[in-house]
């Protein structure tokens, strides 16, 4: 049986062997695949939170950032309370936030002036790119080392992991 040290080590292994080392058995190890998506997700929030800290907002404030800017049509705030998982007043209370602090823009619909859309604000997204471009960079990085066909394999295994997450997501998360 494998000791905390051990299975430690394991990992330190793993991580040595750098991107675009050749595939081992290991490869398949779900663990290994546990180990390193906790690990980009820890960096990633290092990033949110410091991104978050120096905007003034709030994590929740982040998630509803990135729900506005990745939907594929115009957020409302009923579709961003189902995605976030929150009641209609603390989504009233985070698009408050969000457009007193200029990274949104709350727009009527001309044909039904009841619908709100949510948008992302011009200088906040730039903002945003300016704070997040190390991460654009890394992944550029990283990308540079497969071929076009490994990328379309690790896409398709985020969109899978992202699918399953949502699939067995905690109501009202």
């Amino acid at each position: 049986m494998a000791t905390a040290d051990d299975r430690e080590q394991g990992g330190r292994e793993q991580d040595e062997r750098g991107p675009g080392a050749p595939a081992e058995a290991g490869a398949t190890d779900p663990r290994a695949f546990a180990v390193q998506l906790r690990r980009m997700n820890s960096e990633i929030n290092r990033m949110v939170q410091g991104f978050a800290g120096e905007q003034g907002l709030h994590a929740t404030d982040i998630q509803a950032l990135a729900a506005i800017l990745d939907a594929d049509e115009p957020m409302t705030p009923g579709r961003l309370r189902e995605h976030l998982g929150l009641t209609s007043g603390a989504v009233t209370a985070c698009v408050d936030r969000l457009e007193r602090a200029g990274h949104i823009r709350r727009v009527r619909e001309s044909a039904d002036r009841r619908v709100v859309h949510l948008y992302y604000a011009a200088d906040a997204r730039s903002a945003a790119r300016t704070y997040f471009r190390p991460l654009a960079e890394a992944a550029q990085a990283a990308r540079s080392g497969f071929t076009e066909r490994e990328l379309a394999v690790v896409l398709r295994f985020l969109a899978a992991m992202n699918d399953e997450l949502a699939v067995r997501r905690t109501p009202g998360r």
